[in-house]
């Protein structure tokens, strides 16, 4: 087997996984090239990942539901599956949509919310943001929970287009205020309480009369609008589309990168 295609397929793993033994990478490379990048891409192909590997090998050092053991047990994850491009986009969702042990405290709550990245990382941007709006994680960490229709929290609604979407200068005050009112009633069926008396499996709900039903305007449409519709104008702008193209091309291919490959990468997307 040449040894500059072992050096391209140990390069492609780098990339878009978290590298690989001299060993697994010849396994890679007695594949075409393309065979490789079609697999990485499908990551159902591969067998899931065994979690009983971590119990028996590392019993009591990184099992069980503390936050420090949750991340251990994430890291080992990411070094042994056998879905690398998979936990690669399960990291990158994180890494955007980033929130905090220190609000929950309920380390359980936080693995969950990194199986939902798992279960979405290559899927469509409108599925992701969905999925992410009614995520309880995500609602406690950004006050959701606390928008009410007579009392809205503007804070998922800045953020949805600011940190997750779009970037900033990229909507106005009027939007924020409009999308905050349309993810009124988006909750969950427990509140996330600082310091629980043990775990429990909070879950999305939507209360209806929770809801802000009013006309609102929103990146210049007009309608009666929820979150659904939110964030189904959100991914149809071209500044969503660069938005994800620029972290996508950080994220895997360098921290800087030019107008043109950043257009490229966004063309190609679209």
């Amino acid at each position: 087997m040449p040894e500059t295609h072992l050096a391209t397929v140990a390069h492609l793993l780098r990339r878009a996984g978290f590298g690989a033994g001299r060993t697994e990478v010849e396994l890679y490379a007695a594949k075409p090239y393309e065979e490789i990048v079609e697999d990485l891409l499908s990551p159902e192909k591969a067998p899931e990942y065994d979690s009983d590997l971590i119990s028996r090998h590392l019993m009591g050092t990184v099992t069980g539901d503390s936050y420090p053991q949750i991340q251990a047990a994430w890291i080992y994850r990411m070094i042994n599956t056998p879905r690398p491009l998979e936990e690669r986009m399960t990291l990158f969702w994180h890494h955007i949509f980033a929130t905090g042990y220190t609000k929950s405290e309920d380390a359980l709550v936080c693995a969950k919310q990194i199986d939902m990245f798992r279960s979405i990382c290559l899927s469509d941007m409108k599925t992701i943001l969905i999925s992410l709006s009614k995520d309880p994680n995500m609602t406690f960490w950004l006050d959701n929970s606390e928008n009410h229709k007579d009392s809205p929290n503007e804070n998922y609604g800045r953020e949805i287009m600011e940190l997750f979407s779009r970037g900033i200068g990229n909507y106005t005050e009027e939007d924020i205020k409009n999308a905050a009112r349309a993810f009124t009633g988006w909750t969950f069926s427990q509140n996330i309480p600082l310091y629980p008396f043990g775990s429990y499996s909070p879950a999305f709900e939507f209360r209806q009369d929770d809801h802000d039903y009013g006309e609102k305007h929103f990146l210049g449409e007009v309608g009666d609008f929820d979150g659904d519709d939110i964030v189904d104008i959100i991914v149809r702008q071209p500044a969503t589309a660069k938005f994800i193209s620029r972290h996508l091309y950080n994220f895997f291919v360098e921290d800087k990168g030019s107008g043109s490959s950043l257009e490229y990468s966004r063309t190609e997307e679209s």
